[in-house]
């Protein structure tokens, strides 16, 4: 197995360990070490040791699986072959990934942080449900008859973009891929991914798999590596046509400039969010404070819609933020593999230390602490669950992308008020409502500018739902048939008709 990029491991004591097989970086089919020869650590966030060391990809690297993507686009049968056989691919490799479900988790669960159990049963499945989502549309990709003036017949064409460049962030490193990659590969282009180099594991995996499922060479390359190296080789190279991005605001500005230095290829952002979740006194008040729970604590709060602001009607406050404080502290804090832990570890040493530093601003700018605060364990990289109230809009708390398991808490009078501190951020990404009136829930529904509103729910993710930004959340959509114009272009054909009998 040392040829496809083997790397054998050792078990810490009482920690579960996957086998990790894959390290190398994936580019025309093949395993293959970095020109460089270099190599980068990735870490288990439970304990901080190192769980491999994996193919440092930098601007040689990146040409190289450019290269592979524009020759199979250009010259290979993906694009050129029915949407139905492409379709059936992608099928077979969605197959392929539920048949190795517990290996997978098990590679987020130790390279992420994320619940092992969690992955069983919503990552995997999730990922590949979007995957067979978006096979089943290969073969719907149409274009429509125009009505066009004069003595000409109309029509418009949709192509594959070509090589797309996709850059995933590790929070969700499974459900990311295929959020981004499954559309790609339906419209017939070709990509090139960048996993976050703090959860490279499971997308080279992936990329074993696809070569299984039998994606063509070339149609899927994987390139690990930093963002300054091998994503800035990405995002500025001449001969990459997209690059579809989520992850920071701040990162989502520098990709926007290297595109628009280089070849100007189109670009799509789904970045930061300071999502509110807004609960009003005739709501159920259990029902919304395990909501508000989920909200801002799943995943260890590093969801870029995370319902990190939480706005409760006076009416209710009170007895909101008693039963609140009780369901942050018996939300327990452990081993991602424990069958019995609600929350891992930050998946790394920088983050868990950004959200303690948040957590200090909170303090000294004047809020209260009322649970949490600290970290939860002697080793890794574990927080414990945390709420703030007397918070104001002002605040870095209210106001910054924590991506940590930190709740601000605040309370409101009027429907007026709490839309106009909804809107009181940079960001538009997501919200939820919690009543039980048809008339509040639509019009603040349609007042609070995000792009997407739970009512009664949060997370209700599904691949038929449009999913993105707006403000400095980003622009793009990803799921939905809408996902696929991204990876799409439209060509219009005007053909003479001199002796057409009409018109």
């Amino acid at each position: 197995m040392a040829g496809d990029g083997c790397n054998g491991n050792g078990k810490a004591e009482g920690v579960v360990v996957p086998e990790i097989k894959y390290t190398k970086l994936f580019i025309n089919g093949e395993f293959v070490d970095a020109v460089s020869g270099k190599t980068f650590e990735t870490r288990d966030p439970r304990t901080g040791d190192v769980l491999a060391h994996v193919a440092e990809a930098d601007k040689a690297d990146v040409d190289l699986a450019v290269k592979a993507a524009r020759d199979a686009f250009e010259h290979g049968k993906w694009p050129r072959m029915s949407g139905y056989e492409r379709g059936r691919i992608m099928n077979k490799l969605a197959d392929l990934v539920d048949q190795h479900t517990e290996e997978l988790a098990a590679l987020d669960g130790a390279d992420a942080g994320k619940l092992l159990l969690l992955g069983k049963i919503i990552d995997i499945p999730a990922a590949t449900q979007m995957l067979r989502y978006y096979a089943g549309a290969a073969d719907k990709i149409h274009g429509e008859v125009l009505r066009v003036s004069g003595k000409y017949q109309g029509y418009t064409l949709k192509e594959p973009m070509g090589v797309v460049g996709v850059i995933i962030p590790w929070n969700f490193p499974t459900m990311m891929f295929f959020l981004k990659v499954s559309p790609a590969l339906a419209a017939g282009c070709t990509v090139v991914v960048k996993p976050a180099e703090q959860t490279p594991l499971s997308a080279l995996y992936y990329a074993h798999l696809a070569k299984l499922a039998g994606v063509p060479d070339g149609v899927i390359n994987v390139v690990p590596g930093f963002g300054h190296t091998a994503g800035a080789a990405i995002t500025s190279h001449m001969d990459v046509d997209s690059v579809a991005f989520t992850g920071s605001t701040e990162v989502g500005r520098l990709i926007m400039e290297s595109a628009a230095k280089s070849n100007l290829k189109t670009v799509s952002l789904e970045l930061g969010g300071k999502s509110p979740l807004i609960v009003f006194d005739d709501a159920d008040v259990d029902m919304a404070v395990n909501l508000s729970r989920l909200a801002i604590f799943f995943n260890k709060g590093e969801v870029c819609v995370a319902g990190s602001r939480v706005y409760v009607q006076e009416g209710i406050y009170d007895e909101f933020v008693k039963k609140a404080v009780e369901a942050a502290q018996s939300w327990k804090v452990g081993d991602p593999f424990d069958v019995t832990s609600n929350m891992g570890p930050q998946v790394d040493k920088e983050q868990f230390e950004k959200v303690l530093k948040y957590i200090e601003h909170g303090k000294s700018e004047g809020a209260t602490l009322l649970t949490g605060g600290k970290p939860a364990a002697d080793k890794g990289y574990y927080i414990e669950p945390t709420i703030f109230v007397d918070v104001t809009e002002d605040m870095k708390i209210a106001q910054e992308e924590i991506f940590g398991p930190v709740m601000s808490l605040m309370k409101f009078k009027t429907v007026d008020e709490v839309i106009e501190k909804a809107n009181c951020t940079r960001y538009g990404l997501a919200a939820g409502i919690v009543t039980k009136s048809l008339d509040i829930a639509n019009r603040v529904s349609r007042s609070v500018r995000a792009g997407t509103v739970w009512v009664n729910c949060y997370f209700a993710f599904d691949p038929d739902a449009p999913f993105g930004g707006y403000k400095m959340s980003g622009f793009g959509r990803d799921q939905g048939l809408a996902a696929m114009d991204k990876y799409l272009q439209v060509k219009s054909v005007i053909t003479a008709l001199p002796d057409s009998p009409w018109y």
